[in-house]
């Protein structure tokens, strides 16, 4: 009995729970007074940063041949690690004329990165109460109070729609590229004369340089101070931005990259444009080193957790930042017939567009392009890592290498999201429902149930699903950890499995938002231990991926099988690549069995039928498990 943990009654457990005395997790829940403190989600390889810190050299190849191939007179990037800068590289020239090399430090216009700044700017100034989102726009901009709008049922302009690019203005990249500089007089004058829509306010994406230029006369009118001013004061210095100005003359010579535009006759210096009222859209020049910590504290934004929430603005103000409000038309799409499926959804935030990847989860990035650079900020806040490359070449479209570098990244096997953590009441359940394995009670699941539990399948039908799974299983080994072998969805939601004498059990248990979390689903599992040539006839289809129909597939198969069925199958699985048998999902030990195949691409479920107790299958189909998201 030595590796059994002795199992008290569920509610027994449960009570423990509510008393705030299960282990270590609820002595720092009574700790921090808080019975509801959400667990923090981690990453669990303590090796991981060193693991990223190993695509180094594949970054600098990446990075230098696309400075070479695709050329630019200069290019900076850096790798960002839990907002830290840990590796930094230039290629080239940040000066043709003068020869001078292009370092880590140098210091780059950022154009539309800027974008991020200015909403930053607007959610702190919400966030001091100064205006709200949804405050309509004239009343910070008094010339728009008699905007014509393009329909009769148009909303009034607000800040919202300025932020995500849903004010209904036409794109307006080729034009305003060349406004940073004008005055705030003609501003005015612009936005008096009125604006013409390309669609109602709040109906459809569309980027506008001009609702930026006219956040920043929100900035101005709601803190009182030129716009230029409150964005030093608020932002770029407390984040000890020191590279970050808004015009090329403060940058250091020794350190300033010269914008430059290709020509057949060589590279042509971009004179530089100015700092006016069209700034708020594009202005700012920024280095990598300061990049990467503004990039950091994005990054630092997750997860949500208890402690010190100081800076620029909180951490529910910069995921706020992150959250897409405006939606992009989803795609999927071939670079060329032979290439893989990449599939994109998203939308625009608050001066940072959003996508999501089955790959990479949610990816938060923004470009920026002017005549003279081209730049690209992305981090994978689930993943805590970020990139930042700058380049001055005229509108260089960093969005190819940058896709490579995170590929180089995910080749590491480091490139992981943060695991989700059980709240104390899940594991609580956990050790209830292993209790109830073992010496099942009636009244002691009624006092954990939800209202709900025994509604969608009644006391005595669950009463004889533990029952049977204790006839096919036999006893089974609870761990004295709860947190062993439990796979957290959430804090509230999770699955595990016990070994047991014949296979083992899979459960799986959803709590309630009741006061103190009762369980309201609970599944049941049984994985009974295949025996040798049920194993042998699984190792054997697995072998078969990929390979035409033949006699070894017909040998394999029942009389009664559909074998074109089964090929068909067979040869669509191809495109996970090589598989081998891994873990048994579900199976009664007779004829039934789910088996898990881990394959190159990806992973596959096997639903396997035999002929009764013979190894020839009779029926195979292959699934992707519900948590597999990415399709080869």
């Amino acid at each position: 009995m030595t590796n059994r943990m002795r199992l008290e009654s569920p509610a027994a457990i449960l009570a423990c729970f509510l008393a705030c005395t299960v282990g270590a997790s609820c002595a720092a829940t009574a700790a921090s007074g808080r019975g509801d403190a959400l667990p923090v989600p981690r990453f669990v390889d303590s090796g991981r940063t060193a693991k990223l810190l190993g695509a180094a050299p594949e970054l600098d190849r990446i990075f230098r041949e696309w400075q070479e191939h695709e050329p630019a007179p200069g290019l900076a990037y850096g790798l960002i690690v839990d907002g830290t800068l840990v590796h930094a590289a230039a290629f080239g020239q940040r000066d043709v004329a003068g020869q001078a090399p292009t370092t880590t430090d140098s210091v780059f216009r950022i154009a539309s990165m800027t974008k991020s700044f200015t909403a930053l700017a607007i959610l702190r100034l919400r966030d001091d109460g100064r205006l709200r989102l949804d405050d309509p726009v004239e009343k910070f901009v008094p010339e728009l109070a008699h905007l014509a709008y393009p329909t009769t049922d148009s909303p009034k302009l607000t800040i919202r729609h300025l932020l995500s690019h849903s004010a209904g203005f036409p794109e307006d990249n080729p034009w305003g590229d060349q406004q940073l500089a004008i005055s705030p007089a003609t501003l005015a004058e612009w936005l008096r004369a009125g604006i013409p829509f390309s669609h109602a306010p709040g109906t459809a994406y569309e980027y506008s340089n001009y609702a930026f230029m006219i956040l920043g006369r929100v900035v101005s009118a709601a803190s009182g101070q030129p716009y230029r001013a409150y964005v030093d004061a608020n932002i770029i210095r407390p984040l000890q931005m020191n590279s970050t100005v808004w015009e090329e003359k403060d940058v250091p010579q020794a350190k300033l990259a010269k914008g430059q535009r290709p020509d057949p006759k060589g590279w042509l210096e971009e004179p530089a444009l100015g700092y006016g009222a069209g700034s708020p859209m594009g202005g700012l020049f920024s280095s990598v080193p300061d990049l990467a910590r503004y990039i950091g504290f994005f990054l630092d934004a997750y997860p949500p957790r208890d402690g010190a929430d100081g800076g620029p603005a909180g951490r529910s103000s910069r995921r706020e930042m992150q959250v897409p409000v405006t939606p992009f038309r989803a795609s999927a799409r071939r670079a060329t017939v032979e290439a893989s499926l990449e599939e994109s959804a998203g939308g625009y935030a608050f001066g940072l567009g959003i996508t999501q990847s089955c790959r990479f989860g949610q990816i938060v990035a923004h470009a920026g392009g002017l005549p003279g650079f081209g730049s690209r900020m992305v981090w994978l806040p689930e993943y805590g890592v970020g990139l930042v490359v700058l380049e001055n070449r005229t509108y260089a479209n960093l969005r190819v290498p940058v896709g490579q570098a995170l590929e180089a990244l995910a080749k590491t096997g480091a490139l992981v999201p943060r695991v989700p953590q059980p709240a104390p009441a899940l594991l609580a359940a956990r050790q209830a429902v292993d209790g109830l394995y073992a010496n099942w009670s009636d009244a002691a699941l009624a006092r954990t149930a939800a209202a709900n539990l025994f509604l969608d399948r009644e006391l005595a039908t669950r009463r004889a699903e533990f029952a049977q799974l204790r006839t096919l299983l036999g006893a089974c080994v609870a761990p004295p950890d709860p947190h062993t072998d439990l796979k957290a969805e959430n804090a509230l939601r999770g699955s595990w499995t016990l070994d047991c004498e014949r296979g083992k059990a899979r459960f799986t248990v959803t709590l309630a938002p009741t006061t103190a979390p009762t369980i309201q689903y609970l599944e049941s599992v049984p994985a009974v231990t295949l025996d040798p040539e049920r194993s042998t006839s699984v190792a054997a289809l697995a072998a078969r991926f990929g390979i035409p129909a033949d006699h070894v597939i017909a040998a394999m198969l029942a009389p009664n099988a559909d074998a074109h069925a089964i090929e068909r199958a067979i040869g669509a699985a191809a495109r996970w690549g090589t598989c081998r048998p891994g873990a048994t999902l579900s199976g009664d030990g007779g004829a039934l069995a789910t088996v898990r195949f881990d394959c190159e691409h990806g992973r596959l479920d096997a639903q396997l039928e035999w002929e009764g107790r013979s190894p020839r299958l009779k029926a195979a189909t292959f699934v992707m498990p519900a948590d597999e998201i990415c399709a080869p």
